[in-house]
């Protein structure tokens, strides 16, 4: 049964309900709000209808009884064969077969468009995921935000959403304050200088690279030796005496000893300091972008917390005139208890400085200042505690907190047989995003980012994603894609063509159990977009994949779609030639569906393998 098929029934039971209201069955004001789902059992018919169990309350009626009363008043309708009460009160509705074979139509005629909707046309909704703080290449554990979020914006935009996927470059604060000074560190060891690098300090050879690269660019310009920075530094900055005499940067506590690398770092170097910092900004973020447009991952936003310093004050400002800021202690509070967070936070620090959630805030009201009807946040696991504040300042500045939905994206673990891959990006002792799609490819990667929920722990085996079996899944539904590719190829080494006329005429011979299955799976493949999207789901969609290609895989090796005498070098009879078109045309829609369902997976769906 096709979508449009689909509306048509629920149109059939609304029509019923309005009857049993005018005649005093049911109340009118009764608001139906009931599913027609689509049967897994066949021999229940092909959809069932709820509607009698959720208005026999209203009712006051027995729902089997009730359900009796909306057959009755259900209008006639040429594509239903027959109607069944069964069990409870659910509403059976079979279908007769030119019913059942109108979604092959629709595949058809809609091809690449098959499935999307416009439902939420007109709605904008804004996507933010992977936002990782540029200091260094993307990780694995990136990788699978970057999968998720991109495959939930292909999702929303396939009903109907406009979509704006967003990037936010946490390029302000105290992360990268410790990079631009790492980056300095190494640039004056790379002109000789002896440094004692901080162990907090970004180590990864990156850092390195970017040093050597300002070298090149500025030789010696912006070298200070340590014995230099007594002079320029701040009254606050603190030293110690080594054995010969010198006076040396603090060592010992490693906060204390990056924060006063930091400080000093910044009194040598004046407004040279934002050069090791925008030089470091923008080689990292250079690199983020080209591994996500490799990794098939794209942006319309990249939006910089930088560009929101001038937000700040005036957001914190709002929820001051509203009374929802207070002093303690010297910092400055947000009442977000009053908003069901567990306790209040610090927008402002008491030397002056606003916080990171204070940016956030800023951020956050910047979103919605935007024209966006929703926000969909993607962020990793330990972001946990973080959404009861975010909400709590949306709601303390009048913005509707359930505009805002917040997906949290548990961890991945990658393992190289029993041993399993640490991951630190401080250390650089690190698998890059990178380095995982070379060795499984895009495909693999992508697929098996998104096919748990999001909140379920991913334990990635490279052994299996390099699988070529049935185990891997992303190969098993890529595979059923090739091997409809492959029977259409065999079929014009015989001189044959595809006759889609004679398919249609002949679909009524399509008529095994696992071809009716297979039917109403395809028929099935709008929802499963709808469910996947609206949910923030898109495993629904990779399991909607996997049952699809193994329901074809079965039929395939079980029912011959070119005749045995063409191999053998006969020609075909009338018969055979009938059956071949049909199975080639319901074997064409699963192509289709598959080719679909895998574009807004971000996989590609191969002709051969």
């Amino acid at each position: 049964m096709s979508q449009a098929q689909i509306d048509t029934l629920a149109s059939l039971f609304n029509d019923a309900i309005h009857t049993l209201q005018a005649d005093g069955t049911l109340p009118a004001d009764w608001q139906n709000n009931s599913q027609i789902t689509r049967t897994k059992d066949l021999s229940h018919g092909d959809f069932a209808s709820n509607i009698a169990l959720t208005a026999a309350k209203a009712a006051k009626a027995n729902p089997r009884q009730l359900a009796e009363k909306i057959v009755n008043a259900l209008p006639e309708n040429q594509d239903i064969r027959q109607i069944e009460i069964a069990g409870p009160g659910f509403i059976n509705v079979f279908l007769n077969a030119e019913a059942k074979f109108a979604v092959l139509d629709d595949i058809f005629n809609l091809q690449d468009r098959f499935g999307l909707s416009d439902q939420f046309e007109g709605q904008k909704i804004q996507v933010e995921f992977v936002s990782a703080n540029p200091t260094s290449s993307l990780h694995v554990g990136h990788g699978r935000g970057a999968a998720f979020g991109m495959s939930v914006s292909n999702l929303l935009e396939a009903i109907g959403y406009d979509v704006t996927r967003e990037y936010y470059v946490n390029d302000a604060g105290r992360q990268m304050d410790i990079l631009a000074t790492s980056t300095y560190l190494r640039y004056l060891e790379a002109n000789g200088e002896e440094i004692q690098f901080p162990v907090n300090g970004y180590q990864g050879d990156y850092v390195s690279d970017i040093a050597e690269t300002l070298k090149v660019q500025h030789g010696t310009s912006y070298v200070h030796r340590f014995t230099d920075v007594a002079k320029d530094a701040p009254e606050d900055a603190q030293f110690e005496i080594n054995a010969d005499g010198e006076k040396v940067l603090l060592s010992g506590d490693k906060e204390a000893h990056i924060d006063g690398l930091i400080a000093n770092s910044k009194a040598l170097l004046g407004e040279g300091y934002e050069l090791f910092l925008n030089a470091a900004l923008s080689s990292i973020l250079a690199d983020i972008k080209d591994d996500l447009i490799d990794f098939g991952v794209r942006y319309e936003c990249w939006f910089s917390e930088r560009s929101i310093d001038s937000e700040i004050e005036p957001v914190l400002q709002v929820l001051d005139d509203k009374g929802y800021l207070y002093e303690k202690d010297g910092n400055i509070w947000f009442k977000s208890t009053d908003f069901g967070d567990e306790k209040d936070r610090v927008v402002r620090r008491a030397n002056g400085q606003s916080t990171y959630f204070a940016s956030d805030i800023a951020y956050h009201k910047n979103k919605f200042d935007r024209g966006f009807d929703k926000v969909v946040n993607v962020w990793g696991a330990d972001h946990h505690g973080y959404v009861p504040r975010v909400k709590a300042a949306l709601l303390a500045l009048g913005i509707d907190a359930k505009r805002l939905d917040v997906v949290l994206v548990q961890f991945v673990a990658l393992w190289r047989g029993s041993e399993k891959v640490q991951m630190s990006s401080r250390s650089g002792q690190f698998v890059t995003l990178r380095e995982l799609r070379a060795e499984v490819g895009n495909d693999a990667a992508r697929f098996y980012y998104v096919a748990r929920k999001p909140e379920v722990h991913i334990d990635f085996d490279l052994e299996l994603a390099k699988s070529q079996s049935k185990d891997n899944l992303v190969y098993y539904i890529q595979y059923a894609h090739a091997r409809v590719c492959r029977v259409l190829e065999k079929l014009a080494t015989y001189g044959l063509t595809v006759d889609d006329a004679v398919g249609l005429a002949h679909q009524n011979l399509l008529s095994a159990p696992n071809e009716d299955e297979l039917i109403k799976l395809l028929a099935g493949y709008p929802a499963t977009l709808l469910r996947a999207a609206t949910g923030y789901e898109p495993h629904v969609l990779t399991n909607y994949l996997k049952e699809l290609a193994a329901l074809f895989h079965g039929w395939y090796d079980t029912n011959r779609i070119l005749p045995v005498s063409l191999t053998s070098g006969e020609t075909p009879s009338q018969e055979e030639i009938e059956l071949m078109q049909a199975r080639l045309r319901l074997s064409k829609a699963v192509r289709q569906v598959l080719a679909n369902g895998l574009s807004l997976l971000g996989l590609s769906a191969p002709s051969s393998m």
